[in-house]
């Protein structure tokens, strides 16, 4: 199992609720420390840009008070035609993104970073990564996704659906390579980049 320790530390650079419980996932001990950073969009950047932009920018934000970590960002950013979905705040704004999206697909970028502290020379080590995932929504009367809505109230989450609760019904099929990246953080890119980073599993390096 990683061993945290004053050289192995692990940070989550996140607020996010979802973001703990799919990291809690890993059994491996870490704090948490939400960074304070602007998440606009520059204007012309890309959906995936943004969100890598923004990975990075948390992870380093934290990394300014927290030296010899392992620190991991992500962000994500949700596109229906060119354009991004953000947070929707309240129910009216839950409603109309849903019946927006009625039978079409939302792309979802989400992205990673770990970036590694422990460098003596001050130079931090970076891993970065997209995981794109395409979700499609089902066409249900308003009726249903208004008291989907008022049962779940997912005010907090791009697209209004938290597909893993009761959201899941809203949705017809969902297209990735990393099933918990819709969620919030893409469990497989991570322990991809903690294996590289000398995290060792179960007691011993994979």
């Amino acid at each position: 199992m990683f061993k945290q320790s004053q050289q192995h530390r692990l940070i989550l650079a996140s607020g996010s609720a979802y973001r703990r419980e799919l990291l809690s996932r890993l059994r491996l001990p870490f704090t948490v420390a939400s960074p304070d950073i602007d998440e606009a969009a520059l204007p012309g950047e890309l959906p995936e840009a943004t969100a890598l932009r923004l990975a990075q920018a948390k992870a380093e934000a934290v990394a300014q008070q927290n030296s010899e970590a392992l620190i991991i960002g992500s962000d994500q950013v949700a596109i229906l035609d060119g354009i991004q979905i953000g947070k929707p705040g309240n129910h009216d704004n839950a409603l109309a993104q849903l019946l927006t999206m009625q039978g079409r697909s939302v792309v979802f970028h989400t992205a990673l970073c770990l970036l590694d502290t422990r460098h003596s020379q001050g130079m931090n080590a970076i891993q970065l990564r997209n995981i794109e995932t395409r979700v499609t929504f089902r066409n249900l009367p308003s009726s249903q996704l208004d008291a989907y809505l008022r049962i779940e109230q997912p005010y907090d989450c791009a697209g209004s659906a938290k597909n893993e609760g009761l959201g899941i019904v809203l949705i017809k099929s969902i297209d990735s390579s990393d099933p918990t990246a819709l969620t919030g953080l893409p469990l497989i890119a991570l322990t991809s980049m903690l294996l590289q980073a000398g995290v060792t599993f179960f007691g011993h390096s994979l």
